[in-house]
């Protein structure tokens, strides 16, 4: 017969099914030593990308998915700036990860701006550059861009003026320059991007920076550059002796 006990019972906890340290929680602490000791140089472009990850998703192992990443888009650069209903499409990424990766892609542009803003443009090239390329190589349409100069080659503004469509970008002369006079600049550079990726000048660009030039050189204005980016590089039509 059974009878009543009173003594404290031990009950045991309960368990998800899931270790208290998961496999790959190991993985992240390796990932982040490596990068605080030998620098981002050091982790290839999808351990970088799962550094990105890790905070949006703590309690998954996202090694495979910014391998899938990788591999669908090219590159870390080439994920950070993928339109995001493209990221969308990619299955297990999820709204909080897409935030993530689109707020690198808002931070490099950000600081790149910051950085040519700072800097005599023409004693900073490659800053300029570094800037065109992250704020718009990767685009899928094409864009029109310009920035304003003063007399001391300082950045007055930078402004976009025009988004097209995949290959073309409508772009007026006498507005450039008119907008340029309202700003009192005195030299613009002018940038755009190629979404095929390769930055090679067509001869339209040619003719439309020629119009340009001959519009705001009797005005004062200089033409420094005409830039083209794409994801294979870039081009200078100045470089390429295509302008004056």
């Amino acid at each position: 017969m059974p009878t009543a006990d009173d003594s404290p019972k031990t009950v045991a906890p309960k368990t998800s099914g899931f270790s208290e340290a998961p496999h790959y929680h190991g993985h992240r602490e390796r990932l982040r030593e490596r990068f605080n000791e030998a620098g981002p140089d050091a982790l290839s472009d999808y351990e970088l990308l799962e550094m990105v990850l890790f905070r949006a998703l703590p309690r998954r192992d996202v090694k495979p998915l910014a391998k899938s990443l990788i591999a669908k888009f090219g590159s870390f650069a080439e994920v950070v700036h993928a339109p995001e209903a493209r990221l969308r499409e990619i299955p297990g990424l999820g709204e909080a990860a897409t935030t993530e990766i689109k707020l690198i892609a808002a931070t490099a542009s950000r600081v790149a701006r910051g950085q040519v803003k700072l800097r005599a443009v023409l004693s900073s090239w490659s800053s300029v550059i570094e800037y065109c390329r992250a704020a718009m190589a990767f685009a899928e349409k094409e864009q029109f861009r310009i920035l304003f100069l003063d007399k001391r080659n300082q950045v007055i503004a930078d402004e976009l003026q025009q988004v097209g469509t995949v290959d073309h970008t409508p772009v007026y002369p006498r507005e450039v320059v008119k907008r340029a006079l309202e700003l009192s600049a005195t030299a613009i550079i002018l940038v755009h991007n190629h979404p095929s990726g390769d930055p090679t000048p067509s001869a339209a660009d040619i003719q439309m920076t020629k119009s340009i030039i001959a519009i705001s050189s009797p005005l004062g204005i200089s033409v420094h550059d005409h830039i083209i980016v794409g994801k294979n590089g870039h081009a200078s039509l100045k470089g390429l002796r295509l302008i004056p």
